[in-house]
């Protein structure tokens, strides 16, 4: 059967499809690639209508009047990546913090020294709308020219009732502005609200009465998150809030376990949340209780870098326990990071992930981690999100930390660099 296409990836040296296996995927599921080599790909309308060997391209494909023919220069093809956890909108940045940092000062006491969290809510609580749009949309951009089409964007730096719907309202704009496919979670317990002088109570009370009815009931976000960790939300505060949130209609998730074991892991696992984030600090233990509940373990490899001191992500550990291994940047005023082929090359020169599997945790297993069943692979029907690297196989991703695409493509079409 012949397909018709108004656009056509040629000369291709290989293609990761991620077209086949279990999604999300575990276990040795990680290393399955769905490689094509000396590849092709069509597309009609945005969406994928056929991936295959190029020299079966003329039989396979009618070409529409005027269609675009792009040459992979015997590159790699790959589906565009999916970033499974920002802190896209703030103002202002950290950089004042890094001597600290340096110093070996830990989180918790940059913060009672006035930095961290409560930093960043003043600058964005001072911003405009469009100061704020305008700050995202340059880091959109910068992510899109290292080969992301999809992400997640946190809210989290208001600390307020109208502050926080303030930042979800705005993801909206971000998409049609971007062009990019943007998931919306509510972090609204991120931090006690500096005005309440650690009295989480009051502001968890206020989250499950007012904040988080109305989120849903306005549908700004997807999924509902929690900061679980000493000296921000407890175990049972954050178990308060899901619940709640997930009677509402939202999904789960749960900043846990990142500079202790705080029981974030337990709880997550506890309520088959869709997700567990940062990790660094998780047990054997917790780990396989994250397996059996299929919990996504999304990592941030870079972040544990840039921790004080530095700690190296789990990621072996995880997918050896079994569980299902997700990347994100973490791209926040406390870790800026644009570019996923940074994560892949630091889950695997740090996290001790293969090539392959680092892949995948950075576009099928990604994509479920927030959610979106089509993203991350090049399979007919999904939309024609993707990349070229001129790299000729998937594996030099986690080889090299600065390769970047030559061309990006959203919905078949093509995203121009900053």
């Amino acid at each position: 059967m012949t397909v018709r296409a108004d656009l056509v990836v040629r000369d291709l040296a290989e293609a990761a499809t991620l077209a086949t296996g279990p999604i999300p995927r575990s276990g040795a599921a990680m290393s399955e690639l769905g490689r094509i080599p000396d590849a092709a790909l069509a597309a009609d309308a945005g969406r994928i209508v056929w991936v295959g060997r190029e020299r079966d391209l003329a039989r396979a494909v009618r070409r529409r009047p005027g269609a675009r023919t792009v040459a992979g220069n015997g590159g790699t093809l790959l589906p565009g990546f999916v970033d499974a956890h920002t802190h896209l909108l703030f103002a202002g940045d950290r950089a004042a913090e890094l001597p600290w940092k340096a110093a070996g000062a830990s989180y918790a006491e940059i913060a009672r020294r006035g930095g961290g969290i409560a930093s960043t809510v003043r600058a964005t609580r001072r911003a405009s709308d469009e100061e704020l749009v305008r700050a995202a949309l340059g880091r959109l951009r910068r992510m899109a020219a290292w080969g992301t089409t999809s992400l997640e964007v946190k809210s989290g730096y208001a600390l307020s009732h109208a502050g926080e719907l303030r930042l979800l309202r705005l993801v909206p704009r971000l998409a049609a502005r971007s062009g990019l496919r943007l998931v919306p979670t509510y972090l609204g317990a991120h931090a006690v609200p500096p005005e309440l002088d650690g009295r989480a109570g009051p502001y968890v009370d206020r989250i499950v009465r007012a904040t988080l009815p109305e989120v849903a009931r306005r549908g700004l976000a997807r999924f509902c998150d929690v900061f679980c960790e000493p000296g921000f939300f407890s175990v049972g505060e954050a178990d308060r809030i899901l619940r709640r949130a997930r009677s509402l209609g939202l999904g789960l998730k749960l900043h846990a376990d990142e500079f202790v074991r705080s029981g974030g892991a337990r709880l997550a696992a506890r309520l088959g949340a869709t997700s567990a984030e940062h990790l660094l600090a998780t047990t054997a233990g917790d780990r396989e209780r994250l397996a059996r509940a299929g919990v996504i373990a999304v990592l941030l490899p870079l972040t544990a870098a840039s921790a004080a001191p530095p700690r190296q992500s789990p990621a072996r550990e995880l997918v050896d326990a079994g569980a299902p291994v997700a990347l994100g940047t973490d791209c926040s005023p406390n870790t800026w990071v644009e570019g996923m082929p940074g994560v892949l090359a630091a889950a695997v020169h740090t996290g001790r992930l293969s090539p392959a599997e680092a892949v995948t945790a950075a576009t099928v297993n990604a994509a479920a981690a927030i959610g979106l069943s089509d993203a991350g692979t090049l399979r007919p029907g999904a939309p024609a999100d993707f990349s070229v690297f001129p790299i000729p196989s998937a594996d030099r991703l986690g080889y090299r930390f600065d390769v970047r695409p030559t061309v990006v493509y959203r919905q078949g079409k093509p995203i121009s660099p900053p």
